[in-house]
């Protein structure tokens, strides 16, 4: 079969993310992305030059599909505190009910904390996330704290899932964001 010649960025940058989701980011060579991309590893280098750019390449592309998916989730649900708990759902369902998947998940976030550009753009997803979860607590006291607590507690519950829970993630996660609901008396 011959080689493609040309793949569009965000083309690429999915089946670079796809790789490095399924394998982890150590995977993602030059030779690993050529073959899954069809493209010659000579193009992949005139592209991006490093791994490292490649990398960071596709996980800004990452980022800027959460951004977009956190903002549409956030224009749908009500402001209401069960809109929170909506819109944290909608953001649980990218690892299914596979927490092998959350955990390679993590191995991707490594990569987040690593990279100062990286590290911005998680850096500025979380103050938007944290705006978009406080505009649902508006009435109540203090709506930036309870949205931050809210986050830690999402989290929180997306790793208690992820070493063991029996139950589907949105149902486990559903359940700690009602308790903290509950707790909080919101």
């Amino acid at each position: 079969m011959p080689r493609r010649r040309t793949l569009s960025d965000e083309q690429l940058l999915a089946i670079v993310l796809g790789l490095i989701h399924a394998e982890g980011p150590d995977a993602a060579t030059f030779a690993a992305v050529a073959k899954a991309s069809g493209l010659s590893g000579s193009t992949l280098v005139q592209r991006f030059a490093t791994k490292a750019a490649m990398l960071r390449a596709a996980l800004l592309y990452a980022w800027d599909r959460l951004d977009a998916e956190t903002e549409r989730l956030a224009g749908l649900v009500a402001k209401t505190p069960e809109g929170a708990v909506a819109l944290l759902l909608g953001l649980s369902q990218d690892y299914g009910d596979n927490a092998a998947a959350y955990g390679e998940g993590l191995l991707v976030l490594r990569e987040d904390f690593r990279d100062p550009v990286l590290r911005a753009r998680g850096a500025a997803w979380g103050k938007a996330l944290t705006a978009a979860i406080a505009s649902c607590f508006e009435s109540a006291p203090a709506p930036e704290t309870i949205a931050r607590l809210m986050l830690s507690q999402w989290q929180g519950s997306l790793t208690w899932w992820g070493f063991g829970s029996e139950e589907p993630v949105s149902a486990y996660v559903e359940t700690e964001l009602r308790r903290f609901l509950a707790a909080v008396k919101i």
